[in-house]
């Protein structure tokens, strides 16, 4: 707290004017917490609810939807915090949003920069601090390190910010009702790297680290390339979406071409699914996302399988063919007949695209009819490249 910093300066603390390590790095980390919060600390709890005008209540509500814990009457806040409480309860009395959608945004954007505080830290930290000078400490070196990042990376936030703000609006916007903005229909991408618990016991962790960044990494960049949007990576799998089923089935195979060419990455499989889609805080949710899930679980290595509305929007757009089913027999002819008369598609027309175009891209084969659990018996194609349009 800054009435207990005794009046220190950060060139004191940083040096430790004579104090143990430990105290010594505890007074950096408030210098630290003050130059990126650009005021030293202030307010209780209460006081900065009643500095703000705003019930305790909401008060606490707001911070703890920030994702911060009760701090009891520490004397902790500061005028950052009270102006930020003012926005939020303006927001609500203005009647532009309602308390609960404040509680939204405080939430959404809590969970989201914290991620992102953290990433950022944890990287400069550690590769930046490496060729800190002997006998300094991480702490002593974060200061300057600190002081020179922050102002870059606060106006580089704030273009990313607005660019997909933009990026959002934009489909907002364009969409034909309202119901559209949060219940669309998308096509929802799994990827998961096949053993990954089995091969994280054996690696160290340095290693593990390096594995998972290229890995997300590699996706990332690809998904975002193709036109995709990724929605969350969880160490060995990612969720991505796409208003275009022939985007996202692309990506798919991208993803599988690209990382069997990484030595150090194990197999992937992807599963994927095209349906209606709800869409909050910027994640999203419904039958679709966990049909996407479960044919990720049962998919082979380095294999792509869909659901047959999946199969289905691929062959409307003249982009996949059925090939050869899995296996012989009736069960398998009466399932590529389905998917011919669902789709509208005359088998005659297999092997071009619409309207007399291009051969597809994609190929489709039938496989077994199974049970997934919570969701019935599932109907899974194999998605692959056409001979001819394989790289």
């Amino acid at each position: 707290m800054a009435e207990d910093d005794g009046g220190l300066g950060p060139e004191d603390s940083r040096s430790g004017n004579g104090r143990a390590p430990e105290e010594a790095d505890h007074h950096v980390a408030l210098d630290l917490e003050e130059l990126i919060l650009g005021a030293p600390r202030r307010y209780t709890p209460y006081q900065a609810a009643r500095t703000a005008e705003v019930p305790m209540e909401l008060a606490t509500r707001f911070w703890r939807a920030m994702g911060f814990p009760d701090i009891g009457q520490s004397r902790a806040l500061n005028d950052g915090d009270v102006i930020a409480l003012r926005r939020l309860a303006g927001l609500v009395e203005s009647g532009l949003i309602n308390e609960s959608m404040a509680i939204q945004v405080a939430r959404s954007t809590g969970q989201t920069t914290a991620r992102l505080a953290g990433w950022q830290m944890d990287t400069f930290l550690e590769n930046l601090t490496q060729a800190a000078e002997p006998g300094l400490t991480r702490a002593e070196v974060a200061y300057p390190l600190v002081e020179l990042l922050l102002p870059e990376l606060e106006q580089f936030l704030i273009y990313v910010w607005r660019r997909q703000l933009a990026a959002v609006t934009g489909r907002v916007v364009q969409a034909a009702e309202d119901t559209e903005i949060t219940s669309g229909r998308l096509a929802v991408g799994f990827a998961d790297l096949v053993g990954f618990t089995r091969l994280s016991r054996r690696l160290e962790e340095e290693e593990l680290g390096s594995l998972v960044e290229t890995f997300e990494s590699t996706c990332a960049d690809l998904i975002a390339g193709q036109g995709g949007r990724l929605i969350k990576t969880l160490g060995d799998e990612i969720l991505y979406v796409s208003e275009d089923p022939v985007t996202a089935a692309e990506i798919a195979l991208s993803l599988v071409e690209t990382l069997t060419d990484e030595e150090n990455i194990p197999a992937l499989r992807v599963g994927m699914a095209f349906g209606t889609v709800t869409s909050r805080m910027g994640d999203v949710f419904g039958t679709t996302v966990n049909l996407a899930s479960r044919l990720t679980s049962i998919a082979q290595r380095d294999a792509v399988l869909i659901d047959g509305e999946f199969a289905v929007a691929l062959e409307q757009a003249g982009a996949a063919a059925r090939g050869a089913a899995d296996g012989s027999g009736s069960a398998q002819a009466q399932l590529a007949d389905a998917l011919a008369a669902h789709s509208g598609v005359p088998l005659g027309a297999l092997g071009r695209g619409a309207n007399g175009a291009a051969a597809p891209r994609f190929q489709l084969q039938a496989m077994w009819r199974r049970p997934v659990r919570g969701l019935g018996l599932v109907e899974p194609w194999l998605l692959t490249r056409r001979a001819e349009s394989a790289r």
